[in-house]
């Protein structure tokens, strides 16, 4: 029989037995659909493991109940959770009974569930906890290994997708926090296959490279699988490896990664890991200003003590008392009053020297302490210095603006013919756009 017969045979059989078109709405499909899954399936038990896993605010649960072969989406509602005896999380091993039915809003097919048991640990689950009993084991968690975060980093490196909005979140905070950080990104896979090693090996250039002093590790949220690059062995023997300081910032706060326990710093998310990194500028300054204050009154009350102490040693009785005896016992000690007189301006001319001696010693230390302060503030100016966008273009950086003073971030954003101004270490240069390209990694 030729093709063509057999194709049309097949369009025959499989064709309505009217000729009348029906023409369903989309809702009243749906509903169909739903009211044919509802009687065929109804209730049933379903075994299989919890992932993207999440709570709204009413308290009702929704999830996917997967295994190796397919996913089913699920909802269990608030009021039926009063039996449940473990925490629903991502990763756990269930079997549910319920009712399935179709979302008529999303079209999408789902499981209403009325009860819940556990039915053992799924199979990333028991991965990761084999791995964490491991390194744990070996003592990659113990907080003595943890290294102490700077207090001012000058550069910051990150470790993460360059296209997510979590660079985008930190990169953000970093500039409202510290404007003028040096911030070097190495974009990474952060899910799927390879993407573990690439982060491996970002960290491990990092440290080869010592071209920053800090480094974030991380990722936006997902579900558990989409984190897993960050529960594989590779990735935490990095961090421990890591000599540089390292914030794990993965996910939202209720996940928790292997990378959390082995870095330094667990950031419950990315956008938190940007705002421990450093604190504002406007702290550091106003710590600067209370040092000095701090420094000057110390400096004063140390002066006037000196001062004081002067004073009580130019008015003690050394001085006093022997003119007073002379006046007083006059008749008695008239002869030997030529012989007392020379003791007493003797004893007189060395207090003084000694007085004298002391003041000297006082204004010496006084003065080395004036100069220490002004060492200090010296040594806080010119970090301050090199920390602004002046440093910067004496190092060979320049900024180009639009006419309107607009910062110049893309060249895809420019047009030919569009006058800039460009700022150098030591002068300005006026010039028109003729052809933009962006560059390429």
């Amino acid at each position: 029989m030729p093709v063509g017969a057999a194709s049309q045979r097949t369009y025959a059989m499989n064709a309505p037995p009217s000729p009348k078109r029906v023409v369903y709405a989309v809702g009243d499909l749906t509903r169909r659909i739903k009211q044919v899954m509802e009687a065929e399936i109804g209730w049933v038990w379903v075994e299989g493991e919890l992932s993207n896993v999440s709570r709204a605010t009413s308290g009702h649960l929704y999830f996917t109940i997967k295994d190796e072969n397919a996913q089913l989406r699920a909802a269990f509602f608030r009021g039926r959770q009063r039996d449940l005896s473990f925490a629903v999380k991502d990763g756990v091993k269930v079997r549910v009974f319920g009712q399935v039915t179709v979302y008529e809003r999303s079209g999408q097919y789902q499981l209403i569930v009325q009860e819940m048991e556990e039915a053992g640990q799924g199979s990333l689950q028991a991965a990761f906890e084999a791995l964490k009993n491991k390194l744990q084991t070996e003592g990659l968690f113990d907080p003595s290994r943890r290294k102490k975060l700077p207090l001012l980093p000058q550069r910051i490196g990150i470790v993460t997708s360059p296209t997510g909005a979590a660079i985008q979140d930190m990169l953000n905070i970093l500039n409202r926090r510290y404007p003028n950080l040096h911030i070097v990104i190495a974009p990474v896979k952060v899910q799927g296959q390879g993407a573990a090693e690439e982060i491996a090996a970002a960290i491990e250039l990092f440290n080869q490279w010592r071209g920053v002093d800090v480094l974030i590790v991380g990722r936006g949220g997902g579900s558990l699988e989409d984190l897993w690059a960050f529960n594989e062995e590779v990735v935490a023997r990095a961090i421990a490896a890591s000599t540089l300081p390292v914030i794990s910032a993965v996910g939202h706060e209720i996940d928790t990664s292997i990378s959390d326990f082995v870095a330094d710093l667990r950031a419950p998310t990315p956008s938190a890991a940007a705002e421990l990194v450093i604190r504002p500028k406007e702290d550091f300054q106003e710590s600067l200003g209370n040092a000095q204050r701090r420094l000057a009154r110390a400096l004063n009350a140390f002066q006037l003590e000196l001062k004081q102490r002067y004073t009580q040693c130019a008015g003690s009785w050394v001085f006093r008392e022997p003119q007073n005896l002379v006046t007083r016992y006059r008749g008695q000690i008239q002869s030997a009053q030529q012989a007392m007189g020379h003791h007493l301006r003797e004893a007189a001319r060395q207090r003084q020297q000694r007085i004298d001696e002391a003041g000297l010693q006082i204004r010496h230390a006084g003065t080395q302490q004036l100069q220490h302060v002004r060492n200090r503030l010296q040594h806080v100016q010119e970090q301050l210095r090199l920390l602004g966008p002046l440093a910067v273009l004496e190092r060979g950086y320049s900024i180009t603006r639009l006419a309107n003073g607009e910062l110049i971030r893309d060249p895809n954003d420019l047009e030919a013919g569009t006058p800039l101004h460009t700022r150098l270490a030591r002068g300005e240069v006026e010039s028109i756009v003729t052809s933009s390209k962006e560059k390429t990694e």
